[in-house]
């Protein structure tokens, strides 16, 4: 049985909150969430309480439902925004709302705020059904966690532990007004044909199967709890800092430490790692694939590929990067003395007066990158091609065509401020500027 009481118990986790956010649709979930949090207000002490409601503009009665939640929360002496979203074209309305709403979520929250969200039970259950058909693995198993990281701060779901009916009977007895979302009745979407079709006849056929199904959701958390510990033991060893600064922004894994592990371990370590990057996992056979690319030949350079990122192998070590890295990189000017951001967010490079460093000439200056072919002098050292001395200091392979080139009139100068031409080092009193390349400013 629903009692405020018993919401209380399941908040105490959060109580330290510096603010409450409820999402609030409107609907009957989101309404007994935020008539339970204005009883206890009354009665407890408790972090000020936000609603925020998202309107997508999906549905002809959208502005209606603004009215309603702006009604609701009026009376209740809430202070209600909201946020009015665009979505972005795809396949996918569900996940592309989805998407929109936690991102307008995330935009409001401020540090250690708390997320409230209506899902109960039977959500839990939508939720596993539809991850079992697509062939989830344990992690998906596991279903909606209670709480996760949201920006700076965190969203809680207390109504896991009620399903709808007893929502409903407090919904009933408080006279509660919701909103009745059309899209819930639309046989297109999987979660409606779960709702009305699914669970009610797995329910009538085999009675103990919810119940069972959040039990196995439950035995899903404690071995992903078992894996993670695991799992961060590998991540120990194989994720040691790069010394070098160029390198140190980009995530990544020691690909020797890696291999040397058993192949679940390595799976295992894999998903892990970019689980905490919040990175999407990858399709159980797409990663087998990757993994079985790494035991190949040492000198390959096998690459993963997913929406929105990818891993690579280059240099021993396994990179987590964008799926781009930047817009494309074109020539500009280095002003005298000063800083300057690169163009295709390739970072900045930071110029500095010193005793010691690149000899200031007259002439035009400029940031250009490798077209091939290109050669440097260095002090006590012969000639030799840019490309042999940018493998020679293991610099991966996906970051070589980045690194910004100095140029004076014709003449290369310097390579990032890492590598000086011998002829333009400066001795004596001669004017000197030192320059250092930061990949990342962010």
């Amino acid at each position: 049985m629903f009692s405020a009481q018993e919401l209380l118990r399941q908040l105490l986790p959060c109580t330290d909150a510096p603010t409450w956010w409820l999402g609030l649709s409107g609907g009957m979930d989101s309404m007994v969430l935020l008539d339970a949090l204005t009883e206890l207000r009354a009665s407890h002490s408790l972090p000020p309480l936000k609603a925020l409601h998202v309107h997508h503009g999906l549905h002809a009665d959208a502005d209606l439902w603004v009215k309603h939640c702006e009604q609701e929360c009026r009376q209740r002496g809430v202070e209600l925004i909201v946020e009015r979203v665009q979505l972005p074209p795809g396949a996918s309305i569900e996940a592309q709302a989805r998407d929109a709403r936690y991102q307008a979520f995330a935009r409001h929250m401020g540090s250690r705020d708390c997320l409230l969200l209506a899902h109960h039970q039977d959500d839990q259950l939508e939720t596993l059904l539809f991850r079992l058909l697509r062939g989830t693995g344990l992690r998906g198993l596991a279903g909606m966690p209670q709480t996760r990281q949201l920006a700076s701060g965190y969203l809680f779901r207390p109504l896991l532990h009620w399903n709808r009916l007893q929502l409903l009977a407090w919904a009933e007895s408080r006279q509660l007004r919701w909103i009745e979302d059309p899209a819930n009745q639309d046989p297109r979407f999987a979660r409606t044909l779960f709702r009305h079709k699914v669970l009610p006849e797995l329910r009538q056929r085999w009675p103990a199967a919810p119940d069972n199904l959040l039990q196995l959701a439950e035995h899903a958390v404690e071995a992903n709890h078992i894996l993670d510990e695991r799992a961060a033991e590998d991540l120990a060893l194989a994720c040691q800092p790069v010394p070098d600064p160029w390198l140190s922004a980009w995530p990544s894994l020691d690909a020797a430490m890696l291999q040397a592990l058993s192949i679940p371990r390595q799976n295992n370590l894999l998903r892990y790692w970019l689980h905490l990057h919040q990175r999407p996992l990858p399709p159980r056979r797409q990663l087998q694939a990757f993994v079985r690319q790494l035991a190949g030949a040492e000198g390959g350079q096998p690459e993963m590929r997913l929406a929105g990122y990818r891993l690579s192998r280059s240099s021993g070590r396994i990179w987590l990067l964008p799926e781009v890295i930047g817009p494309t990189l074109l020539d500009q000017a280095l002003p005298a003395w000063a800083d300057t951001d690169l163009a295709g967010d390739n970072g900045r490079l930071l110029i500095r007066p010193g005793q010691t460093g690149i000899r200031w000439c007259a002439g035009n200056w400029r940031v250009a990158y490798r077209q091939g072919g290109e050669q440097i002098k260095l002090s006590g050292r012969p000639t030799q091609p840019l490309k042999d001395l940018l493998q020679q200091a293991r610099i991966p392979s996906w970051l070589r065509a980045r690194v910004p080139l100095l140029y004076c009139d014709e003449q290369l100068v310097s390579i990032a401020g890492r590598w000086n031409a011998e002829a333009a080092v400066a001795s004596g009193d001669e004017a000197a500027f030192q320059v250092t390349w930061m990949p990342l400013t962010d």
